[in-house]
């Protein structure tokens, strides 16, 4: 995806953990996408990256991201999921996932991108942890943040528990 979005050269990209960043009241705005959140399995690596996204914004700065609602228990349908896509040479491609185990809130699975007959080109197995509304907001009050506005979506529909996602909009205290 770097590689990718690197092609732009009106864009500075810093390649780095939220917990790494130097960067000290320099935005107005942070965005976590792409259900990055929930690669943060431990409440160390959690806490680490909220404390250096707080230290990034202004007194006035808010962070938007979104994560996985666990209520929805998306990782029991991705065992039957594909997804169909086109890579940037315009190659179709097949991807699928095979859910290795749940334990507590931590999800370990299996994204194989592959040709459209299933023949796997690359297969890159990883963590994901669910976390609830509740814990999401003592994490946040624990950083510093309070939670502005919460929604199912980025299209700032309703959030409930049926809500796939947990997109949630977090202003300093």
């Amino acid at each position: 995806m770097l590689a990718v979005a690197r092609r732009r050269s009106d864009v500075e990209w810093v390649q780095s953990t939220a917990a790494a960043m130097t960067f000290d009241g320099d935005f107005a705005l942070a965005v976590m996408t792409g259900h990055a959140f929930q690669v943060l399995i431990t409440d160390e690596e959690m806490r680490e990256s909220l404390e250096a996204i707080r230290r990034a914004l202004r007194t006035d700065g808010r962070f938007a991201f979104e994560t996985r609602n666990p209520q929805a228990r998306a990782w029991e349908q991705w065992d039957q999921a594909e997804t169909e896509a086109v890579d940037p040479a315009g190659r179709e491609l097949l991807v699928w996932y095979d859910v290795e185990s749940v334990d507590a809130d931590v999800v370990t699975v299996t994204e194989t991108t592959g040709l459209r007959d299933r023949t796997p080109l690359r297969a890159d197995r990883g963590r994901l942890r669910f976390v609830d509304a509740g814990t999401l907001d003592r994490a946040l009050a624990d950083a510093g943040f309070a939670v502005e506005a919460r929604y199912g979506g980025w299209r700032r529909q309703p959030f409930d528990a049926s809500s796939d996602e947990i997109v949630t909009v977090a202003a300093l205290r």
